[in-house]
């Protein structure tokens, strides 16, 4: 016969008994796992042999990660100075990214400002770094960025997305850093900046099977029953061309993902009339499931990203396009031993429908490492 407690048979320090030890065997339940956790930490760290694959590399990688938390709890704790209370607000109204725990050295200094001032001009040397380290989004809130000095209002923004961009609209390096840029004339025509010679003939005339112009793309769309191309997502976009010249044939709307690396990609495509995401290649994109028309992967997207978080970039491109939508995969490179066997084999995977597939040498013959280009247009099965 199942024993019952009458709830006001037996009272501890006001508490009733039954309530009393339920407390206390919670408690005793949350230490438990709390040891059990350090203690696998532990023994992760004490165990130096290399595992490179299989189920056991796995687990070691899954305490190496715990060690690294409690590594970063620790540190957080023990850092001199403390930490600074802008990021201590900040996790009160959300978590701090993994990736940024993992680089408390970058946090701590990124986070080190006046709130209700100017920020840091540390977006090149800060930043980006964190960003680049998958740090996103960025905890920084309460100050105010820096933007082009007050002369440059005078200055009338072209409406032609293909005029030349004013030097004014950019924060420039100071001059006292003679070897940094301080105009677009500057910067290498190859880059995307000669927006008014270079860039006004790209996506216009093709060159080669690898190459995909506006009109092309649009007849291939309509032939293909993808419908119109209204919103597009353009990756490693760089000043935003393909989404200036979509926007004057089709009055589309393209974001273009952008990272300054160095140069102003993100300011001369806002110069432009271009909307800039500042979002690296492993970021999940920043728009809804099923909402895009096309995604295009430029010439960011190569062999030099690992296998894994290509991947990722391609089934978020899947996830980020409806029903019939265009995936445009413009000249990836990679070895030429590795097109079929690893990225195109990834493409295959979507189970999309080819309607462009175009392979070239890169290098030319006789080179010792010998890289393709492929151009592909894939459609999003109905």
């Amino acid at each position: 016969m199942r024993k019952t407690a009458v709830g006001s048979a037996s009272t501890v320090g006001g508490w009733p008994c039954g309530l009393n030890l339920n407390v206390v065997f919670l408690l005793s339940m949350v230490a438990t796992n709390l040891l059990s956790l350090y203690h696998l930490s532990i023994r992760a760290s004490s165990n130096t042999t290399p595992l490179q694959s299989g189920p056991d590399f796995d687990q070691q990688q899954v305490f190496q990660q715990l060690n690294a938390i409690r590594a970063t709890v620790s540190h957080l704790r023990s850092a001199t100075p403390p930490p600074p209370p802008e990021l201590v607000l900040y996790t009160r109204l959300s978590p701090v990214g993994s990736a940024c725990s993992a680089h408390p050295d970058l946090l701590h200094r990124f986070m080190s400002y006046v709130p209700f001032t100017a920020c840091p001009d540390d977006v090149h040397t800060l930043a980006e770094p964190l960003i680049l380290r998958g740090c996103h989004p960025l905890p920084r809130r309460r100050c105010f960025s820096p933007t082009p000095s007050a002369a440059a209002g005078s200055v009338q923004l072209p409406t032609d997305p293909f005029a030349p961009l004013p030097d004014s609209a950019v924060r420039w390096p100071p001059a006292t850093d003679a070897k940094k840029c301080r105009s677009f004339s500057c910067l290498p025509a190859s880059l995307g900046f000669d927006v008014a010679r270079t860039e006004a003939g790209k996506f216009l005339r093709a060159r080669g099977p690898l190459d995909l112009t506006v009109p092309q793309l649009l007849r291939l769309a309509s032939m293909s029953r993808a419908g119109p191309i209204r919103l597009g997502l353009d990756v490693g976009g760089g000043t935003g061309t393909l989404a200036a010249r979509l926007k004057r044939a089709a009055n589309a709307t393209v974001l273009t993902t952008t990272m300054d690396m160095g140069a102003p990609y993100s300011e001369a495509a806002a110069a432009r009339g271009v909307v800039p995401l500042h979002a690296p290649l492993q970021q999940r994109f920043p728009v809804g499931d099923g909402t895009m028309d096309m995604v295009r992967t430029g010439h960011a997207v190569n062999r030099w990203i690992p296998e894994a978080a290509l991947e990722f970039l391609w089934y978020d491109s899947d996830r980020v396009l409806r029903p019939g939508g265009l995936l445009w995969v413009d000249h990836l490179w990679c070895r030429k031993g590795d097109l079929e066997g690893v990225y195109g084999a990834m493409l295959r995977r979507l189970g999309y429908k080819t309607i462009k597939w175009a392979v070239a040498d890169k290098t030319g013959s006789g080179a010792k490492d010998e890289l393709v280009y492929l151009t592909a247009l894939l459609q999003k099965p109905f």
